[in-house]
């Protein structure tokens, strides 16, 4: 059950966020500052940050919670389904967790134009990545460890990234489960 103090907290998180975002698009992200940020919202730095534990979470949003729900999606697959679609479902679940799609290609589009935002993002998924090894080994036929657990969560993050910032460079004209579909394919069939 949602309280009222839960959906405040959501309204004020909309509204700092909907404020930074804008600054963004009219500034630049290196030259919005947190005091900006906070100045424009109407609230003060120490509550900006206890929304926000730093300013790429404006942008990155909560990322632990979201490997966790990736985690948590990719290990609550049934048995019989493999790492790859495993993988994929994982992806489906958070894409928008958080955002609705047009949110979330707001978002897409200042990650990777903005040099210290995509570092930050890169640094994130890595950390997903080495959560997710272990999962995607149970997935596998082999007992031991495998390789191919690695090599597979690489490559999926690796086309969940390359469709995400082609779908964001077309302004999400492009299809993104397809673009995804395309990068695997090129992955998994060589073509």
């Amino acid at each position: 059950m949602t309280t009222l103090w839960d959906r405040s907290r959501q309204v004020a998180v909309q509204q700092i966020l909907d404020t930074a975002l804008r600054l963004f698009a009219e500034r630049g992200y290196e030259q919005t500052t947190i005091a900006q940020i906070a100045k424009e919202a109407g609230i003060s730095q120490r509550s900006l940050f206890r929304y926000f534990g730093t300013k790429e979470d404006l942008v990155c949003g909560d990322q632990e919670a979201l490997g966790e729900l990736l985690r948590q999606t990719v290990q609550q697959q049934p048995a019989g389904v493999g790492p790859w679609e495993a993988l994929r479902a994982g992806f489906e679940t958070i894409l928008t967790a958080n955002h609705a799609p047009q949110r979330v290609l707001e978002l897409s589009r200042l990650i990777f134009e903005t040099p210290a935002l995509h570092a930050r993002y890169i640094e994130k998924r890595l950390r997903w990545q080495r959560e997710l090894i272990p999962i995607v080994q149970a997935r596998l036929t082999t007992p031991t460890l495998d390789p191919r657990a690695k090599a597979i969560t690489a490559a999926v993050f690796t086309c969940v990234d390359t469709a995400t910032e082609l779908w964001a460079a077309s302004d999400g004209q492009l299809d993104l489960a397809d673009l995804y579909d395309q990068c695997l394919a090129a992955i998994r069939d060589g073509s």
